[in-house]
């Protein structure tokens, strides 16, 4: 089936570049040469089939073998759209993030923070037919980078969106409202755009909380256009 809505691409300003001075790691990480552009195939453009039967979903995070992890629950909503509002199904959404002390469940931190064994670190989640998501954890602590003297990043949860296969992956990072961090931090700085920085910003959502047990916060990712979510390069 073919997409009769014109491709409209992202407002000026509202990506972030490849290079950024205040990122760091941004000057080894960009490309160093112009492009090279090649037609996709099939199998760039099709596969694999991201489905729960293949990818089974993960949609709590905040546990493993029921045992709760250490830190404020939280219960993340959101929807996936296009540009005019209509909803994205079946995407495939990955998310990973630190633990409630700032740390990751990664062999390569040594952040001087405790390891939380309750806590799974990472899950997957599938959009329903009119695009929404929903997925439990663990508000993530402030850790500590070497990009410059005294740097911290602030809370923050990755996102990795898949549509129709590997060629087609989008991957943001979502923000907690109210983050004193947020004005010093390089990587969500590289967003020239002050509003399109807003939309990386998660809102508080009294209807997903759930009493007695968890916050709950609105996420909503737009995929391109004019109110295209941020995403790295």
């Amino acid at each position: 089936m073919t997409d009769v809505t014109p491709f409209r691409p992202a407002v000026a300003g509202s990506q972030p570049p490849n290079d950024s001075p205040e990122y760091g790691s941004t000057h080894k990480r960009h490309p160093k040469q112009a492009l090279v552009a090649f037609a996709h195939t099939v199998t760039e453009a099709t596969g694999p089939r991201f489905s729960p039967a293949q990818f089974p979903a993960i949609i709590d995070i905040s546990t493993v073998d029921g045992h709760a992890a250490m830190g404020e629950r939280i219960i993340v909503r959101g929807r996936v759209t296009d540009e005019d509002g209509r909803p994205v199904p079946d995407t495939m959404i990955e998310i990973w993030q630190a633990n409630a002390a700032g740390r990751y469940h990664h062999p390569r931190d040594q952040h001087d923070a405790p390891l939380d064994a309750h806590f799974q670190g990472a899950g997957r989640v599938f959009t329903d037919a009119d695009g929404w998501y929903q997925f439990t954890s663990i508000k993530p602590g402030a850790y500590p980078w070497r990009n410059h003297f005294n740097a911290w990043r602030p809370n923050h949860i990755h996102y990795s969106l898949f549509g129709s296969g590997f060629a087609t992956r989008l991957i943001t990072q979502m923000y907690f409202p109210g983050d004193p961090l947020l004005e010093l931090d390089p990587v969500f700085n590289t967003v020239p755009d002050e509003h399109a920085r807003k939309r990386l910003v998660a809102k508080f959502d009294l209807d997903v909380t759930r009493p007695e047990w968890a916050l709950g916060y609105r996420f909503d990712v737009v995929l391109r256009g004019r109110e295209a979510t941020p995403m790295e390069e």
